[in-house]
């Protein structure tokens, strides 16, 4: 009989530690989103990386980048979309340094689209508002150590923007990256 109990409470006991396990992420996901959608920049500040997300927005910010000069070289000579492939980086680089903030990462939950650091007078002046019915969100799993919440405007179902939760321990998760998805025309 003792031993039924303790094989039972056991079993209860890794039963919990698997659900609070698999469910962690979206426990930090949901802060996330509603820190952002309050505007609480201390409860950003906790679940964000920020290195790692200043890192991955740089790459994805170069790709979309490299993706327009590639596709309008021929407009303007290869000569000029070569000499905008060698400074995009480093425009890249200093503006995403400067733009994002927790107030940034903020207004990328609200609207559902990344900040331009092409245009910095744009990404200091509010950026178009969203209400809540007109972002779908997706939640799941990539892998066992990262989990990703997509949005999508509605005004834009073919651009996708994914924030890149990763494991940090057993239960803890940060924003550490994004992850910009387009539909090919």
């Amino acid at each position: 009989m003792k031993r039924k109990l303790w094989v039972g409470l056991a079993s209860a006991a890794v039963a919990v530690f698997m659900g609070v396990y698999a469910l962690s992420p979206v426990f930090a996901a949901y802060a996330l989103i509603q820190a952002g959608k309050r505007g609480d920049t201390e409860t950003l500040r906790r679940l964000v990386d920020f290195p790692a997300f200043r890192a991955s927005l740089k790459d994805e910010l170069n790709q979309v980048l490299a993706d327009e000069m590639r596709d309008r070289g021929g407009e303007a000579g290869d000569v000029l979309a070569g000499l905008g492939m060698l400074l995009a980086p480093t425009l890249v680089s200093g503006a995403v340094d400067t733009l994002v903030t927790p107030e940034a990462i903020g207004q990328m939950v609200r609207s559902g689209q990344a900040p331009d650091p092409r245009n910095r007078q744009a990404s200091d002046k509010a950026q178009p508002k969203a209400e809540d019915d007109d972002i779908h969100q997706a939640w799941g799993y990539r892998n066992l150590d990262t989990f990703a919440v997509t949005l999508t405007r509605k005004d834009r179902p073919d651009r996708r923007l994914a924030l890149i939760m990763t494991r940090r321990g057993l239960f803890g998760w940060k924003l550490t990256g994004v992850d910009f998805q387009r539909d090919k025309p």
